[in-house]
């Protein structure tokens, strides 16, 4: 395997120029919109103006041991941790850009915000930390939440923004959000689009899987419209809600 290029972050004073979004893009470009593919557990991929982005490919075992492994191209690969679960580059081709460390990023052009936050709930202690990615495609702002089950704190929720599009794990476990700790930082983050991740599918090994399903976080959020999906979905600005929030559900395919 090809040694993988690690990005090292910007200085702190790009953070700012985030919170504008990516300057320069036009109406053609955005209302092309973001395709997203669902690979299994936390793992998505995007695409959009020009760029492939894949988000936290990991190795099949535990939770992931059923699903295939994502070995698909792309320009950036973004990983939450060095879990197995969300941060495994075996067998992925080409020379992907690798960004594993929070800070912020201007490539080219490609602006990204990784923020530190703990992946558990004793303050990083038994799993250490976890990033939560940010950054602008065809004019959305799209968040990664990874592996977390930290309480999004104000610094955070100032990085963040005002998701359009948000992946958040539901499903529990000592490293991610359960269903009522999803459904406060939802309310915090106040997002228009919410796509669950991290949650119990066939594809998880029973044994070796201590998360639950989706319906418990569905049963909280009752009142919020919810669209099931397949594994792709395209997001548009003009195709955001209104107003409020909608879950969509994808569904992985076997």
């Amino acid at each position: 395997m090809k040694r993988r290029q690690f990005i090292p972050y910007a200085s702190a004073g790009l953070i700012s120029a985030l919170g504008v979004g990516l300057l320069g893009q036009g109406a053609e470009a955005q209302s092309a919109g973001v395709s997203i593919q669902y690979l299994g557990h936390t793992c998505f991929l995007f695409t959009g103006q020009g760029r492939r982005v894949l988000v936290n490919p990991f190795r099949p075992v535990g939770c992931t041991a059923g699903y295939r492994a994502p070995r698909v191209s792309a320009d950036y690969v973004m990983i939450s941790s060095r879990l197995f679960d969300e941060g495994s580059l075996e067998g992925l081709p080409g020379d992907p850009r690798l960004l594993a460390q929070s800070g912020a990023y201007d490539i080219q052009g490609f602006r990204v915000q990784g923020i530190r936050i703990a992946h558990d709930r004793v303050g990083g202690r038994r799993f250490g930390f976890n990033v939560i990615w940010r950054w602008e495609m065809a004019g959305l702002n799209i968040t990664h939440l990874g592996g977390v089950a930290a309480p999004i704190e104000v610094e955070q929720q100032i990085l963040i923004g005002r998701p359009d599009v948000l992946l958040i794990p539901v499903g529990g476990g000592p490293k991610a959000y359960n269903a009522e700790e999803a459904r406060q930082a939802i309310e915090v983050l106040n997002p228009r689009i919410i796509i669950p991740t991290h949650y119990r599918t066939q594809a998880a090994n029973a044994e070796a899987c201590d998360i639950s399903g989706l319906e418990e976080f569905l049963t909280l959020m009752a009142g919020t419209p919810v669209q099931q999906r397949g594994d792709s979905m395209t997001v548009t600005a003009s195709s955001l809600p209104a107003e409020g929030s909608r879950i969509d559900v994808m569904n992985y395919r076997f």
